[in-house]
């Protein structure tokens, strides 16, 4: 039992030093950023953040606003 252990430690301390090579070994280094807005691809297909769409949909106005700014 303790060897299973010992040997499951070894590979997930492997897995984290492998996984962090760039945050560990290189100066002012850091893992990738995983932000939807951090992607061209996506940012090209227009694609945002969950966050963004929201906030871009609470400010657009409806057609009776719209009437009604127009008439003001």
């Amino acid at each position: 039992m303790p060897i299973i252990l010992i040997i499951a430690l070894i590979i997930v301390l492997l897995a984290v030093l492998l996984l962090g090579v760039r945050v560990f070994f290189v100066r002012g280094g850091k893992f990738p950023s995983t932000h939807i807005e951090a992607n061209k691809a996506l940012r090209e297909k227009g694609i945002h953040c969950a966050n963004s769409q929201m906030e871009a949909e609470a400010r657009r106005k409806n057609l009776f606003d719209r009437i009604d700014t127009a008439n003001k």
